[in-house]
């Protein structure tokens, strides 16, 4: 069975976060998509997404000019095989970023495409299903205002989410979301690699009294894995990282270098499934525990839904809490549970119609 075309379909869907300030927060703002088609000559299809917020152009680019040309012709079945030669060719233009950003996607698809012609979901393919729904946290983004975040964090827990993230860098904040879930619940921090080391051990402390299960991705640069485990060592809180690493071998240094109590690959910027699932191994030799990267809402989020079924029951599937305009899964997602999808390969295909009517 040949791939007989590679196909990047652009995507931006209108999204809001809340009222408040005298409007809706964060009006104007749009979630980016790239997924992949790859048509084959058997006539299946499989769809992939590769992570593209606001690097959507550049995206479809790799995707055109770099992954399709050297792809086409191949056998998709061939997935290992097809994944290892686009690596080697490709390592030239870097290991991380754009073009494996690119890559994510295409293997994404190829697995959607052998678990279709196999007539298996995927999550069969990756050793069956140990549930079949699976609990979402509510990823908070960031308000900014003590009040806001207070606000927003006890109306997800009225909703029924058992955990919340933020993403907010200040203790107010994190303290205001502390008193609105009460006592109980798990809160996250993701602060997008805000500080350098001793900034880190600084806000590290500061949030320590209100309980974090984990503090993501402190200190930048992110691949400063030295500062990272000295923020673990002496912040006093767990520490989380990985969805800036593309490929096993990225994670491998993240595990040696001590520097996580989590690790969060994500499967549209690691290589796709293939390599989170090489993660996932990875992490186990090494006692670290894997909570994945998905604040996405295409076929990225389904196959990150299968990852979690298969292969890390206990975590959570990390929902962005907030509203867009349309859903390329119509009733899938936006509740504190998400049902597995049970058809073959990812389960479920994007809209048709959602997908004409907010191409990029």
């Amino acid at each position: 069975m040949k791939i007989v075309a590679i196909e990047a379909l652009p995507l931006s869907i209108p999204y809001h976060i809340g009222e408040g300030r005298g409007g809706r927060i964060g009006a104007g703002s749009r979630l980016d998509f790239c997924l992949v088609r790859v048509q084959t000559d058997a006539g299946i299809v499989g769809w992939g997404e590769a992570f593209s917020y606001h690097c959507r152009s550049a995206v479809v680019a790799a995707l055109r000019d770099m992954i399709a040309p050297l792809a086409v012709g191949w056998d998709a079945l061939d997935r290992a095989g097809l994944v290892a030669m686009l690596q080697k060719k490709l390592h030239i233009f870097g290991r991380m970023g754009i073009q494996c950003y690119a890559l994510s996607g295409l293997d994404i698809a190829l697995w959607d495409i052998e678990g279709k012609a196999a007539g298996k979901p995927l999550h069969q393919l990756l050793g069956g299903a140990r549930r079949e729904r699976l609990p979402c946290y509510a990823s908070l983004l960031r308000y900014g205002e003590p009040a806001l975040v207070a606000q927003y964090a006890g109306r997800a827990r009225e909703e029924g989410f058992g955990a919340v993230k933020l993403h907010e860098v200040t203790e107010p904040a994190v303290g205001a979301a502390r008193k609105a879930l009460g006592e109980a619940p798990p809160l996250m921090v993701d602060v997008n690699c805000e500080w350098d080391r001793d900034e880190a051990i600084r806000a590290a402390r500061s949030f320590a009294p209100h309980r974090l299960e984990w503090l993501e991705e402190p200190v930048f640069p992110p691949e400063n894995l030295r500062d990272l485990s000295e923020t673990r060592q002496h912040g006093g809180v767990p520490t989380a990282a990985g969805e800036n690493l593309c490929y096993a071998t990225q994670f491998q240094a993240l595990f040696e270098a001590g520097a996580v109590d989590y690790a969060q690959p994500s499967v549209t910027k690691v290589g796709g499934i293939t390599e989170f699932v090489k993660t996932v191994q990875l992490a186990a030799t090494h006692g670290v525990r894997i909570a994945p990267h998905s604040p996405y809402f295409g076929p990225g989020a389904i196959a990150t839904l299968h990852l979690i079924a298969a292969l890390v029951p206990d975590a959570r599937f990390e929902l962005f809490y907030l509203w867009a305009e349309a859903s390329l899964y119509p009733g899938l997602f936006g509740k504190p549970e998400v049902e597995l999808p049970r058809q073959p390969g990812l389960g479920i295909d994007p809209d048709a119609e959602i997908l004409q009517r907010y191409q990029a």
